[in-house]
């Protein structure tokens, strides 16, 4: 009989939550719409659970466009009405007009450095960082390459974008692995990133 695969506690029971950390958060993303998406999403989950994002997280899909940030750039005032009254989301003016002004931001790094990709992996040189946790309460809410990162991103018109989101951004898009070194996954992207 094989043996229960040991996880991060913080996925807890529910599908949703695990599976989000069994196959997605610690993973390296380069896929330009899947880093926009998070950005996003980081910034909505302020001052929130990230199971309450994940579970509204196909409800954000549709309001904005599948995360396709040029065409959330050419939101309107009346977009920004439409999404002030849609349940599936978090109802959050700042965060919504902060959401659009972001995709134009991402529109105008792609344009200059190539894609958001070269941009944010560029702050780490492109190497993702291995932590060693014993208890993921041990990880910071913080490093100097998040703080980096959102000096970059306000730098280049980025909102809701401070050094604690970052961070949580870079652990969810694989930037930085911090399973826990009990965690299967721990192992599981650590060797694929040797493997690549």
């Amino acid at each position: 009989m094989a043996k229960p695969k040991i996880r991060c506690p913080w996925s807890g029971t529910d599908p949703l939550y695990i599976a989000y950390h069994d196959e997605e958060w610690g993973v390296p993303s380069h896929d330009d719409r899947h880093l926009f998406e998070m950005l996003v999403l980081e910034g909505m989950q302020s001052g929130l659970s990230w199971l309450t994002i994940l579970r509204k997280r196909e409800g954000f899909r549709r309001a904005f466009a599948n995360f396709d940030a040029a065409s959330v750039a050419r939101f309107t005032e009346a977009d920004l009405d439409r999404l002030l009254t849609d349940p599936a989301i978090v109802r959050n003016r700042a965060k919504i007009e902060a959401s659009i002004s972001n995709a134009r931001a991402t529109i105008q790094i792609a344009e200059r450095y190539g894609s958001l990709d070269e941009f944010v992996w560029g702050v780490i040189d492109r190497k993702p960082i291995l932590n060693r946790l014993r208890n993921y309460r041990d990880a910071p809410s913080q490093t100097p390459q998040s703080e980096t990162l959102s000096r970059e991103l306000k730098g280049h018109g980025f909102k809701f974008v401070g050094p604690t989101v970052c961070y949580a951004f870079m652990q969810a898009v694989g930037m930085v692995n911090d399973h826990e070194v009990s965690c299967f996954r721990h192992r599981e992207i650590e060797a694929a990133r040797r493997k690549g």
